[in-house]
């Protein structure tokens, strides 16, 4: 397997995994949620309160894989800001 087709295959790997853990962090807060509520008879407090908190740890997991992707990746613009600054040349005349 060559450097590139690896690159992507871990990249693909990463992305699903976020999407799988994203669903079950906002469903294990909601199901979290609704048992708690059941034994202490809440109402939908409980259920309120773990859904958002499932939804920004989801997103929170996110972030996470975008930042650990992006810090492998080498910016363009560090080296567009390296490059000497060139004059344009004047157009021709026609």
């Amino acid at each position: 397997m060559d450097k590139d087709t690896k690159k992507t295959a871990i990249q693909m790997a990463y992305a699903s995994s976020v999407g799988i853990a994203m669903v079950l962090l906002i469903f294990g807060g909601l199901w979290l949620g609704i048992k708690v509520d059941e034994s202490f008879g809440t109402g939908y407090t409980f259920t309120i309160i773990f859904v958002l908190i499932g939804i920004i740890a989801g997103f929170r997991n996110l972030y996470q894989l975008v930042k650990k992707i992006s810090r492998n990746e080498k910016p363009v613009i560090k080296y567009l800001k390296s490059e000497p600054h060139r004059k344009r040349p004047p157009p021709k005349e026609t």
